[in-house]
C-alpha cells in the first residue's frame, strides 16, 4: 500500500450537489479497491492564475488516502470521463 496526495480542481459551473457528489465518488473509490481515505480538505473556490477552459475559478478539493499502486491509473481514466472536472494532480509521498 502507498500513500497519495490528490489535487483536483472542478469547475466553477458545478452546482453544489455535483461538486459533493464528485468528492464522495472518488472517495468511495478508494474505500472501494481496499484502501483508505486519510483526509479530505475542501479548500474552496481559488481564481486562476490564468484562464483554463476559459474559467477564470474553480473549486479545490485536497485527498490523502492510502491505496494500491493501480488505483491513481483507474481513478484518472474515472476523472477523464467525469463532467466538471478541470484539473487533477496525484503525489506518491
Amino acid at each position: 500500500m502507498n500513500k497519495y496526495e490528490l489535487l483536483y480542481i472542478i469547475s466553477s459551473d458545478a452546482p453544489e450537489e455535483a461538486r459533493e457528489a464528485i468528492i464522495k465518488k472518488f472517495s468511495d473509490m478508494v474505500v472501494a479497491d481496499g484502501g483508505v481515505v486519510d483526509s479530505v480538505e475542501k479548500i474552496g473556490m481559488k481564481k486562476f492564475a490564468y484562464p483554463i477552459q476559459d474559467k477564470a475559478e474553480g473549486y479545490y478539493v485536497l485527498m490523502n488516502f492510502t491505496s494500491n499502486s493501480t488505483l491513481p491509473r483507474k481513478m484518472e481514466e474515472q476523472m477523464a470521463l467525469t463532467e466538471f472536472f478541470v484539473r487533477k494532480m496525484f503525489i506518491k509521498k
